[in-house]
């Protein structure tokens, strides 16, 4: 059960090689000496990689792990969670990335400062630093454990070394580092995976074989129409729960907004947010179908060792030094690409609380600091996160399965982040007191939800996982029998805050981003709504007019609230500006205003436009420009 020398060689040329990139990029090309190039690549980076380092970004160990060992547990139902995918990226490629790319943004939370104020924006940020430091714990926790379990090695050592790596080549090599260490660690998951399945579908007797057994064993999951919300996984909890999940991931989440806005075009950033579709079902086939077989294995064969698999995620590695003991190399190759999955999640991690923290809370103040002093910093906040992570990684060992772990989090805080997002997006008559109170709302009841429902599981006697599934009463209710993930207590009626704590995991991020909506419209129109003329058209995506496209015009514009068309906005200020530029002592500056909001670079040219009184005015003291009526 322990590794040879090449399994050693293969898990520490996966180090190397991404220390390497980090070292490459440190003293090559610009040398990060600006924070453009270290946090947004120059903004330069092609269609491939940053579709792998998308899809690499929130799979990580968690996926490797959890999706095999939640297959063979509870059957393939987990699978259907792949039916969210569909508009869970196409909405982000359609609405929210289109309007990022266009506005020139660094920190995704800028957005929220030219929608509301700068108020809502630092409550984004905090909100988001928060999510991604507990999130990276879990990451970095996860392969660790499962690495010492098979090794010897010491949990802890385990955990220093890779955070250190991880940390090492993020700090020297900026995004352009963390992107190509994605696709390299892209491809070893894969290469890891396909490994697993090939060699333990031929130890079971082919995939005929595999089928029939999941199949004989009722593990192949038929579709859960049930809509009680409590129950764990139904159709509705992974299809239309799963969607905003999606959203608050690949929608609204800097870790990938920023590869958006590192690409070279708009439509390069598009295409690569369509192609992680397909990625992401293969990645999702390849952990259903490795829990399969590593079910269908423990079918015919019984398992040597039980001691060493104390908590239900380390049974997959266990299954994988099973099968592939006899095959020196692979056993390496399978942890090594655990290891990349979590290296390419907490490089990711550690760029993009960089960024916000540069962006959001500290240029703001020093609005003086020099380009170079600004780089500086941002590589000693990439630093500082790295260690910070450390520290996290152990209150993860305190959360359970890392699959329900990693998607609770996101789920909780993730939820109340997509909820203020489309506020501004979808809803123009909201104002920044209703995003604030919106947001505060759906904190409240995610943590109400989450922390009950974890302080409820704790007090509860679980059962520990099932090691010899040849001696089960039935496939078909492995889950209440053998997880930390459902309780002793499962199949008793439970009524009162007990029942309010049971709801699907897979619901939170739904639950809590409607609450914030709901919630910031409402104090809103208490409030005093923001009138359509005083918002950025830039800024919000008017979707009734759009689903309503059969109304007449009249009706059709009503639905706009007010809220004037960027063609003419731009016509306006085109004529504005040209009016101040007859006055002017400095034209050129006018010039690239002009040229800046035509051509699209909103961001810039509100700037060049502030500077120069070119009649925008900022509602709710934040950076929602807009038109002034002005006769010429």
């Amino acid at each position: 059960m322990w590794f040879t020398a090449v399994d050693y060689i293969i898990f520490a040329l996966l180090l190397i090689l991404s220390s390497a990139i980090g070292l490459y990029y440190a003293l090559s090309g610009g040398k990060q000496r600006t924070t453009q190039e270290f946090l947004l690549a120059n903004r330069n980076m092609g269609f491939l990689p940053v579709t792998l380092s998308l899809l690499a970004t929130f799979q990580s160990a968690v996926a490797i792990l959890g999706v095999p060992s939640e297959i063979y547990r509870s059957g393939t139902e987990y699978w259907f969670l792949g039916c969210s995918y569909i508009l869970g990226l196409l909405i982000p490629a359609c609405i929210f990335v289109p309007v990022f790319y266009r506005l020139r943004l660094t920190s995704t939370y800028e957005y929220l400062e030219l929608r509301f104020s700068k108020k809502v924006r630092i409550c984004g940020t905090i909100t988001f630093i928060f999510q991604m430091v507990i999130y990276m714990g879990v990451v970095l926790y996860a392969p660790a454990l499962a690495f010492s379990a098979v090794t010897g090695f010491s949990l802890w050592g385990v955990v220093l070394t890779m955070g250190l790596v991880c940390t090492l080549y993020t700090t020297l090599g900026g995004l352009k580092a963390v992107i190509w260490t994605d696709v390299i660690q892209t491809l070893v998951m894969f290469a890891g995976q396909l490994a697993v399945i090939i060699v333990g579908t031929a130890k079971v007797g082919g995939i005929q074989d595999v089928w029939a057994i999941a199949v004989n064993n009722s593990m192949i999951s038929g579709i859960n129409f049930n809509p009680d919300p409590f129950v764990r996984h139904s159709i509705w909890s992974l299809g239309i729960g799963g969607i905003f999940l999606m959203l608050s991931l690949y929608g609204v989440n800097q870790a990938q907004v920023q590869r958006y806005l590192s690409s070279r075009t708009e439509k390069e950033a598009v295409m690569s947010c369509y192609a992680v579709f397909p990625c992401q079902q293969l990645v999702l086939g390849l952990g259903c179908l490795t829990g399969l077989v590593m079910f269908a294995y423990y079918q015919k064969n019984e398992i040597q060792n039980p001691e060493m698999i104390k908590v239900p995620d380390q049974m997959v590695l266990y299954f994988v030094m099973d099968i592939l003991q006899d095959f020196p190399g692979l056993p390496g190759l399978f942890v090594a690409c655990l290891f990349s999955g979590a290296l390419s999640t907490i490089s990711s991690a550690f760029n993009s609380l960089a960024t916000v923290t540069m962006e959001d809370l500290i240029k703001p103040h020093f609005p003086n600091l020099t380009e170079s002093r600004a780089t500086l910093i941002s590589k000693g906040l990439a630093l500082k996160y790295g260690l910070l992570c450390l520290g996290m990684a152990y209150i993860s060992s305190l959360m359970g399965p890392v699959l329900q772990a990693a998607l609770s989090i996101f789920g909780i805080v993730g939820g109340p982040l997509l909820g203020i997002f489309c506020l501004g997006f979808f809803f123009p008559f909201t104002n920044s007191i209703g995003a604030i109170t919106g947001l505060l709302a759906g904190l409240i009841m995610a943590f109400w939800i989450g922390i009950g429902s974890f302080v409820d599981r704790m007090s509860v006697p679980t059962a520990a996982p099932i090691l010899n599934v040849t001696s089960a009463p039935g496939g078909g209710n492995l889950t209440v029998v053998t997880t930390l993930l459902t309780s002793a207590a499962a199949a008793q009626s439970i009524s009162g805050l007990k029942k309010f704590y049971s709801l699907s995991y897979m619901w939170y991020s739904a639950h809590n981003s409607t609450t914030v909506v709901i919630v910031g419209i409402i104090v809103s129109l208490l409030t005093g709504p923001t009138r359509g003329r005083d918002v950025n058209p830039h800024t919000v995506y008017l979707v009734l007019p759009k689903l309503l496209f059969f109304l007449p015009e009249e009706y059709k514009e009503r639905l706009r609230f007010g809220v004037p068309h960027i063609a003419e906005v731009g016509e306006r200020h085109a004529c504005r500006l040209l009016k101040d530029k007859s006055d002017s002592p400095n034209p050129n500056v006018e010039d690239k205003a002009s040229n800046g909001f035509l051509n699209g670079h909103a961001k810039g040219a509100e700037k060049d436009m502030e500077e120069n009184d070119s009649g925008f005015s900022r509602p709710n003291g934040g950076h929602s420009y807009v038109v002034q009526e002005t006769s010429l």
